[in-house]
């Protein structure tokens, strides 16, 4: 009859949507393993097989912006009676249920002369500045008392005593999040308490779980998945020196999208070896004479230096983490060192 037609419409919908987030997370931005009712609303049955209904409202940022890329770990729908009005509700989140508390806006700054990005520091409860341990955690924003899905944003600024009560993200621009990217210094926002285990380097890069302790680390980033490498750049927690060499390869499109090179020198001088990747060259006035093509391409050419006592850390679209890990494990990285914060 005419209400079996509907259900199995709105099925094949929900596994439309559900192979979507499956095969194309970057797309939707996962973050971190678990689920909580935080998440996803769709506002008819009609826009759940509408991969655009699934790629911005989820967070309201693009495709990476300072957040974690992760295999969508469950997919939760729920059908009520509002059915019958043509709504239907959709949860889905990752990692635990979410403490809010309240946050000041401090200040927004362009990151990147296009504008694209967008530093965005907070204040925040000395309570969570004290939960942050670990390059890669993140946090949930949203507007006080909205019933908007909540941005998912990986902490920028790296965990340190001396932060104060302040903590920093870089959010690439979209329609959905003017709200926070042109905040004005004083507005509120609510938080989440800090969530995810970072990267683990300690775990996985020190000590002789895999061998002896990692010689090389490789970093990987694309667009604004600098934020949480940044974290770790800055945080020391890298064991940069005493024989331990590390190189950055970062890609965007222009040098203009590029947020953070202000900072290169400053990591250079630390340790790290920065390799900045540009994909379209030719939208470059003046023309480009460094690296082209993706941050995989440039690891491709290059290799992988001394691959068993090597480490990487990588943010980026799925594209980009799946072909280094590739290319990392074919020249024999162990598995286990080639780190995601999800």
């Amino acid at each position: 009859d005419h209400r079996y037609q509907h259900r199995s419409k709105m099925m094949k919908s929900l596994l439309i949507a559900a192979a979507f987030l499956l095969c194309a997370p970057e797309q939707a931005t996962a973050f971190a393993p678990g689920l909580s009712s935080a998440g996803l609303r769709v506002q008819s049955a009609a826009d759940i097989a509408d991969a655009s209904a699934f790629a911005s409202p989820l967070v309201g940022t693009g495709a990476s912006d300072g957040l974690v890329h992760a295999s969508l770990s469950a997919f939760a729908g729920s059908i009520s009676k509002s059915q019958q009005s043509n709504t239907t509700a959709l949860f889905m989140g990752w990692g635990p249920e979410p403490e809010w508390s309240p946050a000041t806006i401090a200040g927004t700054e362009v990151a990147c002369p296009s504008g694209t990005c967008v530093s965005v520091t907070c204040t925040v409860s000395p309570d969570l500045v004290e939960e942050y341990k670990i390059p890669g955690q993140y946090v949930q924003v949203k507007r006080p008392g909205s019933e908007d899905s909540p941005l998912f944003l990986a902490i920028a600024s790296p965990p340190s005593p001396e932060a104060g009560n302040v903590i920093e993200f870089l959010i690439k621009r979209t329609e959905n999040n003017a709200w926070i990217t042109d905040a004005s210094a004083g507005s509120g926002v609510e938080i989440s308490q800090v969530m995810g285990g970072g990267f683990p380097m300690e775990e996985n890069l020190e000590g002789f779980k895999y061998d002896f302790p990692t010689q090389n680390i490789l970093l990987f980033a694309n667009g604004s998945g600098i934020a949480p490498i940044r974290s770790a750049i800055e945080s020391g927690q890298l064991g940069i020196g005493g024989g331990r060499t590390c190189r950055l390869y970062y890609g965007v499109a222009t040098p203009d999208d590029m947020p953070y090179a202000e900072k290169f020198a400053e990591w250079e001088a630390a340790g790290v070896e920065v390799v900045p990747v540009i994909s379209r060259p030719e939208k470059v006035a003046g023309g480009w004479s460094g690296r082209t093509g993706y941050v995989q391409n440039a690891l491709e050419e290059d290799g992988v230096p001394i691959p068993r006592n090597s480490g990487a850390l990588l943010c980026g679209v799925k594209g980009m983490c799946e072909s280094v890990r590739d290319i990392m494990e074919k020249a024999g990285t162990f598995e286990g060192r080639i780190l995601t914060n999800f």
